[in-house]
């Protein structure tokens, strides 16, 4: 198992990222959730519900974690989401910006 890329609190190595994120936090979350196969507008939109963006962002996260074979777990996964939100989202988009796509079509 391997660890992240980037350190929870590297939200400046993509400064880009972090901006779009803090302005719009649902976006970057729909994005991550594209890169895993989940459904942007869905994910994006369910960022704005109370509870069910914090189960949603968890799937997602985990989603991630496997992939990559990143180590972590669903309660480590959940105290970052909870406690440092901003920097937990951009780890992820971060991580899943210049990975090769897992999910897609293949087409012969």
């Amino acid at each position: 198992m391997g660890e992240w890329k980037h350190s929870l609190f590297g939200c400046f190595d993509n400064f880009g990222i972090c901006i779009i994120t803090y302005i719009a936090p649902c976006y970057t979350f729909g994005k991550n959730a594209e890169a895993v196969g989940d459904s942007c507008l869905l994910c994006g939109a369910a960022w704005l519900v109370p509870i069910l963006n914090i189960v949603a962002w968890i799937q997602v996260r985990g989603k991630i974690r496997d992939l990559h074979k990143i180590d972590g777990s669903l309660l480590g996964d959940l105290l970052q989401i909870v406690c440092c939100t901003v920097c937990a989202l951009v780890q992820e988009a971060q991580e899943v910006q210049n990975a090769p796509s897992s999910v897609g079509i293949v087409r012969e």
